[in-house]
């Protein structure tokens, strides 16, 4: 087998090639680039799990970052069971073919629990007094305490949040990549796996916060380009063969939708009141989005207000179509976890989860970065709240709190969705922002010019690694 890493660089797209990526732009130029149609919706767990798996969502179960548990009456986000994932994986179909194989999973998602060999994902600890202290999983065990005896503690607050992607006390603005990547060649120099997948989310942040248009997105592409430089000389030394892969393009926008305040109005959405705070109860709802970046989930406990709510969403600016069960199966989509009715939004919008008509009702969660109680992808996350003064000195003073064994909530991320400028999910309309294969291997049978499908990532992996090293 030919030992093979495969560095997926979130959102680098055609559009990235050129003077501020001079080393992945070498690579493409040197060997093959091609344009992937994204997996849909195209978001981070869909398009993993499509890759490893080489099925749609229909066949491997992964609709969204998050969906609607219909028995527990909870949405659910974030989740990190390998055992989501319906289908057989990549490792699995190659350690068949050679019991030999090893393969190390660094920070793509659905990886605890992953019948790899070598594993690291960011899972903070929850002890039962309340706190949240930031952390690793590894498996094997004793890899979490190696790890961080060598690199030092991953950089957690940088991974997502106001602080990712920007200098900050919690590190440089390129701190999360660069720990991974470090731990990438710390895992090959210890363990010597035949397959490294290895997560690189830098452009992920900035894109989002900023816009992919935005000038200081060029300094982005420039700190990616550093460390994937890194990566390619440091395998290439030890005859590793490199692939760089993307999950998505980031496009524009402008217009967040707030369908689940546009539902409360037609008096589909059920809220409760606890401690002059309202929390979604969606399991009395008739109708609620689960919302995720560019696509919505639609759940309709009443089966007989479908077709009204699907008129509906027909009519709500910046929805660009709505999927029923049948058009869902066409896109390989229609799983039972998935929504009701599936809105994707136009070009230039995306939907937020948000759903109380007044701030000051909102959820205490809503005000902090909490990826998991949000019943909702939120963005918004990547800010400070600009009307705040003295927000340093409010997160010191909540930090002192925290330090001193008070409870606190580091409520300083803002309400106002207008603030996020990039998105993705839905498919781009123009091919230069669609993600991208880049490899050494034979492509002669993939023409230049006609993308491949997401699925077909999987066989191309497959194809590097089984190749006569």
């Amino acid at each position: 087998m030919q030992r093979l890493a495969v560095l997926n660089v979130v959102g680098l797209t055609s559009r990235c090639l050129g003077t501020n990526t001079p080393r992945i732009t070498q690579h493409a130029t040197t060997h093959r680039a091609l344009q992937i149609r994204p997996a849909f919706p195209a978001v981070t767990c869909t398009a993993q799990a499509t890759y490893v798996t080489g099925q749609n969502p229909t066949q491997h179960g992964i609709v969204a970052n998050g969906w609607y548990n219909r028995e527990l009456a909870e949405v659910q986000f974030w989740k990190q069971s390998n055992h989501l994932v319906t289908a057989p994986k990549l490792w699995d179909v190659l350690r068949e073919r050679d019991p030999a194989f090893t393969c190390a999973k660094l920070f793509w998602w659905y990886n605890m629990y992953a019948r790899v060999d070598y594993s690291v994902t960011p899972r903070p600890m929850y002890p039962a007094d309340g706190r949240k202290l930031f952390d690793i999983y590894s498996w094997p065990y004793e890899l979490r305490p190696a790890l961080k005896k060598d690199l030092g503690n991953f950089p957690f607050p940088t991974f997502w949040g106001p602080a990712a992607g920007v200098p900050s006390p919690q590190g440089p603005a390129d701190a999360t990549s660069r720990w991974i990547a470090q731990c990438a060649q710390w895992i090959e120099i210890q363990k010597r796996p035949t397959l490294s997948l290895v997560y690189l989310p830098h452009l992920d942040y900035n894109m989002q916060r900023l816009g992919p248009n935005h000038p200081a997105i060029a300094q982005d592409l420039q700190q990616i380009d550093g460390i994937v430089g890194e990566l390619l000389d440091f395998y290439a030394a030890r005859g590793i063969q490199v692939v760089l892969l993307s999950e998505y393009g980031i496009t524009p926008v402008k217009q967040p939708i707030h369908l689940n305040r546009l539902f409360r109005d037609q008096g589909w959405l059920v809220v409760k009141n606890e401690l002059g705070r309202e929390l979604l109860d969606p399991g009395q709802c008739t109708a609620f989005a689960v919302a995720d970046h560019q696509v919505a989930h639609i759940y309709v406990n009443q089966p007989n207000q479908k077709e009204a709510v699907r008129k509906f969403l027909e009519t709500v600016k910046g929805v660009e179509k709505v999927l029923d069960t049948e058009e869902q199966q066409g896109q390989g989509l229609n799983h039972s976890r998935g929504g009701d009715l599936i809105a994707i939004a136009n070009s230039d919008s995306w939907f937020t989860y948000y759903y109380w008509k007044d701030d000051d009702h909102a959820p205490d969660f809503a005000r902090t970065v909490d990826i998991h109680r949000k019943p909702g992808y939120d963005p918004v996350e990547l800010f400070l709240d600009p009307t705040l003064p003295m927000i340093k000195a409010r997160i010191a003073f909540r930090l002192l709190q925290k330090k001193l064994g008070f409870r606190m909530l580091m409520d300083v991320i803002p309400l106002d969705a207008k603030l996020v400028k990039g998105s993705h999910g839905a498919c781009p309309v123009d091919p230069l922002d669609w993600p991208l294969y880049i490899s050494p291997q034979d492509l002669t049978a993939y023409p230049q010019d006609n993308p491949i499908a997401a699925t077909d990532i999987f066989t191309l992996i497959q194809n590097a690694v089984t190749a006569a090293g």
